[in-house]
């Protein structure tokens, strides 16, 4: 069982089951969404995920995507896209109550992603903010 929901709490999720692929996303269409430089997606069946909390906002994001998000934090939940993944929810797995429990396994969409994210592993790392 994973668990997982918005930033204010309004909107809380559970997904059971298999996990069917956890990727890294790098298309634009994500990252706008999120306003980040990709997201990364955990994957169930959907008759195995649920809302257990409030009722989120859905964005089509494309012609066949569709973007649930909290509407009073912003935070970006589920997608749907019946027509390319049917029957699959995929969520955003920063979300997860215990978001380090499960570790992508592949970088998707890498066609589109931005090219000096290949640079992050050398830039300086500080375990707070710099002094």
């Amino acid at each position: 069982m994973a668990s997982g929901g918005c930033h204010c709490g309004a909107v809380r999720y559970e997904a059971e089951g298999e996990i069917l692929h956890h990727a890294i996303c790098h298309c634009e269409d994500c990252r706008r969404s999120a306003g980040a430089p990709m997201v990364a997606w955990i994957a169930f069946k959907s008759d195995q995920v649920r809302i257990t909390a409030g009722t989120p906002k859905v964005h089509p994001s494309s012609e066949h995507g569709r973007r649930h998000f909290c509407g009073d934090c912003g935070t970006g939940l589920l997608y749907l896209n019946e027509a390319f993944l049917p029957g699959i929810t995929d969520i955003q797995s920063a979300t997860l109550d215990d978001s380090a429990a499960h570790a992508p396994g592949a970088h998707i969409q890498y066609a589109d992603h931005l090219g000096w994210t290949e640079q992050l592993d050398s830039l300086p790392k500080f375990e707070r903010y710099p002094g």
